[in-house]
């Protein structure tokens, strides 16, 4: 690897949710994932950041939708469904109804009605799940955890720590129930017809015509969000350039910790050494254990939310990273200063606590964190 290799995360103002600009690479090319794209209202943030990129290289080697929950892929939907699609993209990681039902046909119930219908009109078939070979990005149930290079043998590998084919699995119940008795799974043309007249995607003329029935469905189905969805979060730890982090969407802690736990026994190590955390469901309480704090030595905690609309992060988790953390004082890097994450600038109780909270310095843009 060469020595002026570089690894930087940008947690995008995403509001209450999740977009990450990941780039890395060299002096001489530089590469970039897109993880989540928050929710449809911050979804002006992204455009800029694209807009952004320089004439000509608007290439990302991959796409990671990581669950269908509202706060993670409206913005995802929203950039697919320009036409042409802004970006140019290798690889798109995101389980639809045929990922979870063998024989599936394409769509499923949820948000994933509309960005399956966007990825099979914007791009190729072996684009969706390619390293995957098409199929379910997935942890098998034994053996070695999935490893992918991306664009090169020494490329970021990534390290795919959820779903479970047991996670999915209630995914796929759920996403079931979720559409109801009068509709069938993978309605392609039902999700296009409703996407097409939704102007909060789509401003303007739009697709193509729709319903008023298909859009009260589909509106339906965007309200719902529970714990099926986040537990089929797809997590990865990420390695570049002996810099690394672990993304853990919204995945469950016992998930993560279970995974960790063979990938430390795959390895021969105790303790996973790592440069960045991107904690999981934005700092909720439910989603972090002391098990999974033993497993893991991290300077930066990354915390992605304004706290707008589930008052995240918990404090309760806030304080289980502080006190549980292998590395002290830990850094908490939040993206947002705001009324739920303010508390933690208070330097008495930093030094009270022992650790270090800083804040993006640029209100209202991507903040940047070089690893």
């Amino acid at each position: 690897m060469s020595e002026d290799s570089f690894f930087r995360i940008e947690l995008l103002p995403a509001l209450h949710g999740d977009c990450l600009l990941v780039e890395y690479g060299n002096a001489s090319r530089t590469r970039r994932m897109l993880i989540d794209g928050g929710p449809i209202g911050g979804y002006k943030q992204l455009e800029a950041r694209l807009n952004a990129l320089p004439a000509g290289d608007h290439r990302f080697e991959l796409v990671v939708m990581s669950h269908v929950d509202t706060d993670h892929v409206e913005g995802i939907v929203r950039l697919f469904a320009n036409q042409p699609v802004p970006i140019r993209v290798i690889d798109i990681w995101f389980n639809g109804w045929n990922h979870l039902q063998p024989d599936g046909r394409v769509l499923g119930g949820k948000q994933g009605e509309f960005l399956s219908a966007l990825i099979v009109r914007r791009f190729q078939q072996d684009q969706w799940n390619h390293a995957f070979d098409g199929k379910a990005v997935v942890v098998p149930d034994d053996g070695p955890l999935p490893e992918r290079r991306l664009a090169s043998d020494d490329g970021m590998k990534l390290t795919l720590l959820s779903p479970t084919n047991a996670t999915l699995d209630r995914m796929r119940e759920k996403w079931k129930s979720d559409l109801g008795p009068e509709v069938t799974p993978g309605d392609l043309d039902a999700a296009w017809a409703s996407l097409a007249g939704r102007k909060a995607y789509l401003p303007g003329q739009g697709l193509l015509g729709t319903t008023p029935e298909l859009d009260t469905l589909l509106q339906r189905q965007l309200k719902i969000d529970d714990a099926a969805p986040n537990g089929s979060s797809i997590a990865f730890l990420a390695e570049y350039g002996g810099k690394s982090c672990l993304f853990l969407a919204d995945a469950h802690h016992e998930v993560i910790t279970a995974s960790l736990r063979r990938l430390l026994k795959q390895r021969g190590e105790q303790v996973l050494r790592v440069d960045a955390v991107k904690v999981a469901h934005h700092g909720s309480a439910g989603n972090i254990s002391d098990e999974l704090l033993a497993l893991i030595d991290s300077p930066r905690f990354l915390i992605s939310t304004n706290g707008a609309q589930f008052g995240h992060p918990d404090a309760e988790a806030v304080q289980r990273i502080i006190a549980r953390s292998i590395h002290q004082p830990p850094t908490l890097c939040f993206n947002y200063d705001s009324d739920t994450t303010r508390p933690w600038a208070s330097p008495q109780k930093q030094a009270e606590l022992g650790y270090v909270a800083e804040y993006n310095p640029v209100p209202d843009a991507p903040y940047v964190i070089e690893l």
